[in-house]
């Protein structure tokens, strides 16, 4: 799709002349940066839906491409000047907006578990999301519309856009769900190859890599030759990477333990024992399968209906039915000494006291807590929610590996989830049944398996209705639950690799490549003959 700025009739008249092929894009480009007012903003709208396409576990790639020649067009077609600054960042919002309420549809399913109660933000809770979210594209969009059109404004655009999801990761405990670089998770050996640059640029460098080379074909000829050349040294650098020998597996087997617990039924008092005796009978069943190689069983977020912390019974009925020396790592409620409720992950190796508890930090706002900032008079949360805990931690039990866990949403926050001293795996338990049989899952899936790329370090995932799962520290899938079903996952533990580049300097990678990126935009720009239009 050849780049062209189609502000006059002469460019118009000039179609025609062009290939038919050509001709036809041309038009359509023409046409879209013609439309102004509303009828521009939702044509943003449905630019932003398309690129959301590209997403898991939708897949569709070539969406991605003509969402962002979509995007460059509207910015482009902004007059020079402060004003064509806010017309581009008003298009860039829109698009932000369609991007944003289709990637994130399925949060209404969350809602409707409990639609008794909150049955009147069924029809605000994802648009007031996407409203809020799509302001770290405006910003991004209006800024590159500074840079001249062309390669300048590209590299200005990639850089901004890039910074922009860095900052939405962050600014109010932030929300990093679907990041344009998690497009590559795709299923199988190609997803294996293409995430590997996570390792060390991470999920923020792979965005900044996919909003260029989406963005080049609008170059022309140059353009898709360039982007032609960065796919290929890009699979061929995560083939590389895949071919390097394994590390060895740990002497340890790992049973991830899927209830696949309605999540309507968990508010139920009368379903505490069925849900327990669930949890205890694949426990036994796990323990069963292990014939005597070393062994711990995952149990998934928020999984036992009693408080493991203070319960004794619930703690010996785990224990006999792990066996000796079997250590139960379970999702569980406890009040800390402010008697308020904290999401923890308690381990239960024996019937004496927990041998370890570590408290979820990075809570759900809305979900799991009220946000002081949230400026309307109504108790969204009862009671304020959950306390949050301290930090990452790493917890080392006799007899395991030491590990880090991540309880359900942590597990999207790259760069954030690993503490000192370096653990030997990570745990990720999750409860997406609030989610249903949709994208959310899934998409919560890509992340995790983007996180053991960029720490080198292997993941195990235990899910209340799935996708409960097991990846080495490359990535790779070596097992498999699918949603809404029950049952029990055992894997060998795979080994941890040296910390990757991303392990040992963090977000400040792809920070430095936005800032680099977005620096020879203007430097581009300054060259002679390059004029802001």
């Amino acid at each position: 799709m050849t780049h062209l700025s189609i502000e006059s009739e002469a460019d118009a008249a000039s179609i025609g002349q062009a290939r038919p092929a050509v001709a036809a894009a041309a038009r359509i480009r023409h046409r879209l940066a013609s439309l102004s007012g509303v009828r521009g903003d939702f044509a943003s709208a449905l630019s932003g839906a398309l690129a959301a396409l590209a997403l898991p576990p939708w897949h569709l790639l070539p969406a991605l491409p003509l969402a962002i020649a979509g995007l460059l067009t509207q910015i482009d077609a902004a007059r020079p000047g402060w004003r064509g600054v806010r017309r581009a960042a008003r298009r860039g919002y829109w698009f932000g907006f369609g991007y944003f309420a289709l990637g994130l549809y399925w949060i209404t399913d969350a809602i409707l578990v409990r639609a008794a109660s909150f049955w009147w933000l069924v029809p605000f809770a994802v648009p007031l999301t996407a409203l809020g979210l799509a302001a770290f594209i405006a910003v991004p969009a209006g800024l590159a519309r500074l840079f001249p059109p062309g390669l300048p404004r590209l590299l200005g655009f990639s850089g901004f856009f890039t910074l922009g999801e860095l900052a939405r990761g962050l600014v109010l405990t932030g929300f990093p769900w679907n990041l344009f670089g998690s497009v590559w998770e795709l299923p199988g050996r190609l997803g294996d190859v293409f995430i590997q640059p996570a390792a060390w640029i991470g999920v923020y460098g792979l965005t900044l890599a996919t909003v260029l080379l989406a963005a080049l074909p609008t170059l022309g000829r140059r353009g898709w030759i360039a982007a032609a050349a960065i796919l290929l040294l890009w699979g061929a650098a995560g083939t590389a990477r895949l071919a390097a020998a394994p590390p060895p597996p740990r002497r340890l087997r790992v049973a991830l333990v899927q209830g696949n617990i309605p999540e309507t039924i968990k508010f139920d008092r009368a379903s505490a024992l069925r849900i327990f005796e669930t949890y205890l009978a694949l426990t036994r069943q796990a323990a069963s399968a292990a014939n005597g190689h070393s062994l711990a069983i995952v149990w998934p977020e928020t999984a036992s209906p009693y408080l493991l912390q203070t319960d004794g019974g619930a703690r010996a009925a785990i224990a006999a039915a792990a066996g000796p020396g079997v250590p139960v790592l379970a999702g569980s409620i406890r009040f800390d000494r402010h008697n308020r409720p904290r999401n923890s992950l308690i381990v239960v190796d024996g019937p004496g006291p927990p041998a370890a508890i570590y408290d979820k930090w990075h809570l759900v706002p809305f979900g799991e807590y009220q946000p002081d900032w949230f400026p309307l008079p109504i108790e969204v949360v009862p009671g304020g929610g959950f306390s949050a805990g301290p930090g990452p931690r790493t917890l080392e039990v006799p007899g395991l590996p030491p590990f880090d866990p991540l309880i359900c949403y942590e597990v999207i926050f790259s760069g954030e989830i690993v503490s000192k001293p370096r653990p030997d795996w990570l745990v990720n338990i999750t409860n997406d049944a609030w989610f249903g049989n949709t994208a959310g899952p899934r998409q919560h899936l890509a992340a995790a398996r983007l996180r053991a790329v960029e720490e080198g370090l292997p993941l195990v995932r235990a899910a209340n209705t799935g996708i409960s799962a097991a990846f080495t520290a490359r990535g790779r899938q070596i097992a498999r639950l699918g949603w809404g079903r029950r049952g029990l996952l055992i894997v060998q533990l795979p080994g941890a690799l040296p910390p990757t580049l991303f392990a040992r300097f963090g977000l400040l990678i792809p920070a430095l490549l936005a800032i680099l990126l977005t620096g020879s935009g203007a430097l581009a720009g300054m060259a002679p003959g390059k004029q802001k239009s």
